[in-house]
């Protein structure tokens, strides 16, 4: 369901120019040539929720732990979706999990 691509060479920002592309974070793909800025970097936290089937969470747990995003024990414990709820998120959605992580901003 879900493929992870590699970043395509002529991704680097010097090849894509003006065609809205992102630039590569530093030291994917052998761009690192010493740009990052020195500036500090500031802590944020982010509260992920997923919400769906246990079959569905614990995929979409495992797959982010696959890449490297976050440890399956980070995530809460499964919560029924209240049945009020039910109706404003999605008929399906019988199960929520909570994540919070502290991501840094340039």
């Amino acid at each position: 369901m879900f493929e992870y691509l590699e970043p395509d060479p002529s991704d680097n920002p010097g090849a894509n120019e003006g065609t809205g592309s992102l630039p590569l974070p530093s030291g994917i793909g052998g761009q690192d040539k010493g740009t990052r800025s020195l500036k500090p970097l500031t802590p944020e936290k982010v509260r992920h929720m997923l919400y769906g089937s246990l079959a569905g969470i614990d995929r979409t747990i495992k797959i982010l732990h696959a890449i490297g995003y976050a440890d399956p024990n980070d995530w809460s414990d499964p919560i029924p979706v209240p049945p009020s709820a039910e109706g404003a998120i999605a008929t399906a959605a019988q199960w929520m999990v909570i994540m919070t992580k502290t991501v840094l901003l340039e």
